[in-house]
């Protein structure tokens, strides 16, 4: 095993996960950085080797008990201590209440909620025997309200927040920073430019989320001294309605 610190990054994709395994790289973590399909990191691996960082890909279902188990207990034997954990998975699919099947409702909750409590789990096992690390998760507008069309969604970011409410009364006293980030507006990705082209039009306007800030909020959190710890930090442009 190295004496790296690592940084796992539970969902890197390419926009916040992604800007969020570059900075804690940028910091001198290993990034552990995690999508069901592993080749889909090779572009975020190659740019942090690139600016002299380290990080290493890996393919996981976070859905599935095995894998994430197998994970941690590769990253911990063969790379390092993993010191903070984030979990980014995002799991926003738009459905009719009326039209929703009970596949995709467990579905989305797997992905949004069940997922985070079998990293934070796994995770948190290790962190205890050493009375430290932080565990960040990504939260959204459906955190705090559900949307038209998003019950599935807005039920398991519902049950994410609860889960780190949770996770942070246990494990603060064990020495772990749990934190929630609501990411409330939309943020500068592919997706948004496509689907969505007047909201992206704001953004010479800063008016839709750039993934670099977010990332240097979470490089915050887990800077933070125990005395000042932050459970919920909400992020949003000034644009947005509170």
């Amino acid at each position: 095993m190295t004496n790296g610190k690592v940084a796992l990054i539970i969902g890197a994709g390419d926009a916040t996960g992604g800007a969020i395994a570059k900075k804690f790289a940028s910091e001198g973590y290993i990034t552990a950085c995690v999508r069901r399909n592993a080749d889909k990191l090779q572009s975020l691996v190659a740019e942090i080797t690139a600016k002299g960082g380290n990080a290493i890909a890996y393919g996981c279902d976070a859905r599935q008990e095995d894998e994430v188990t197998q994970l941690v207990e590769q990253i911990e034997k063969n790379v390092g201590s993993i010191e903070v954990m984030v979990f980014n998975i995002g799991a926003n699919v738009p459905s009719s209440l009326l039209e929703e099947t009970s596949r995709k409702y467990r579905k989305i909750w797997e992905m949004g909620c069940f997922s985070a409590f079998l990293c934070a789990r796994e995770v948190a096992l290790r962190m205890v025997q050493r009375n430290r690390g932080t565990m960040i998760f990504t939260g959204a507008t459906a955190s705090l309200r559900g949307g038209k069309n998003f019950a599935a969604f807005a039920g398991s970011k519902h049950a994410l927040k609860a889960l780190a409410q949770s996770s942070a009364r246990e494990l603060a006293p064990k020495g772990i920073h749990v934190a929630h980030v609501v990411i409330d507006g939309a943020i500068d990705t592919d997706f948004i430019k496509s689907n969505f082209p007047d909201r992206y039009a704001l953004k010479s306007k800063d008016g839709i989320l750039n993934p670099d800030h977010i990332a240097e909020n979470y490089w915050h959190l887990h800077q933070q001294p125990k005395d000042a710890w932050t459970f919920e930090l909400d992020l949003r442009p000034w644009i947005e309605n509170w």
